[in-house]
């Protein structure tokens, strides 16, 4: 299982799920720039690795996150935040590109501010049953920029995203389920486990059609319903002529799981 650390963002691959966690303890993972450039190199590489196929973001420590470092973080991302190079956007709003590839978030602790706004532009969100979530920004004089404005009202309803947004409360992982911000709800330990095991589940699938699955979906949630409708009949022959299409018709023949190589 290769592994490496570069002090903002550890990076661990197991088989084709990589592990990425954010790694400032000390600042209970306060987002400041190297920790966001740090996250945005490791998106990065995610994308680029053709072997990984499913990412799990976690935090080291009691806590996902403490929300920005305002003093570090605040006047940069003012004035634009410009991706490092060969970075990914992991929030998809800071004019970069994102993965194209599913990523799941495993959160306990504080989650505050940018924190949940990385959960709202991932695809399945676990989070611990003592996890804390806060989008403060409007204690704080501002506004939440990193995508929550956006997101919150989709995934929550609008009633539900407004009472949270507007008030900068705090929340529990029980409002967060019921919300539809997180999946599942589990004791702490359990979490990153539980996180793999997802993660694994959906790598042991065809690597095309998860990721044409995903692609199309955002279309629908970006584009509108007729866009994502009017691409299905090219996407469904290119995929029909890919390997994988043949292996997935021989596994159900031979009653057997598919060994699906992503071409």
């Amino acid at each position: 299982m290769p592994s490496s650390n570069n002090g903002r963002v550890s990076r661990e691959q197991q088989g084709h799920v990589v592990l990425i966690g954010l790694d400032r303890v000390a600042k209970r993972n306060a987002f400041d720039i190297d920790l966001l450039n740090a996250l945005s190199l490791a998106y990065g590489d995610f994308e680029r690795n053709a072997s990984a196929r499913v990412a799990v973001v976690y935090a080291h420590g009691e806590h996902f996150t403490g929300g920005l470092d305002l003093v570090s973080a605040g006047p940069e991302l003012a004035n634009g935040w410009t991706l490092p190079e060969g970075g990914y956007d992991p929030w998809g709003v800071f004019a970069g590109p994102r993965v194209t590839k599913p990523v799941i978030v495993a959160a306990q602790g504080y989650c505050f501010t940018i924190g949940i706004e990385l959960m709202l532009a991932c695809d399945i969100n676990l989070c611990a049953s003592n996890t804390r979530f806060a989008q403060m920004e409007v204690q704080r004089g501002i506004f939440p920029f990193g995508g929550a404005t956006l997101r919150l009202p989709q995934r929550a309803g609008w009633g539900n995203a407004m009472r949270w947004l507007l008030t900068g409360d705090e929340f529990d992982a029980h409002e967060a389920y019921r919300m539809g911000l997180v999946q599942e709800v589990m004791a702490s330990e359990d979490l990153l486990p539980r996180a793999v095991q997802l993660a694994t589940r959906i790598a042991e699938q065809a690597p095309l059609g998860v990721y044409t699955t995903l692609a199309s979906a955002r279309q629908a949630l970006l584009e509108g319903e007729t866009a994502a409708a009017n691409n299905l009949p090219a996407l469904t022959r290119q995929l029909m002529a890919s390997e994988d299409a043949q292996e997935g018709l021989n596994a159900m023949l031979e009653r057997r799981p598919g060994a699906f190589k992503g071409r």
